[in-house]
């Protein structure tokens, strides 16, 4: 997965607005609060970021 840093920066989960971070292991970008957990797929290195596509961790 190839997510420059500067955009991994502003990205910030669609559900409840809380920064992402990647797991580079599982090609996905994680929801850092807590209280959402939503967990969203990349695809050919682009972050999938619709909370229908996403999975709960």
């Amino acid at each position: 997965m190839k997510i420059d840093d500067w955009l991994l920066d502003i990205l910030a989960c669609p559900a409840c607005k809380s920064p992402l971070r990647a797991v580079p292991e599982a090609d996905e970008l994680a929801c850092t609060s807590e209280s959402c957990g939503l967990v969203y797929p990349v695809r050919d290195d682009i972050p999938v970021l619709l909370v229908d596509e996403a999975r709960r961790a």
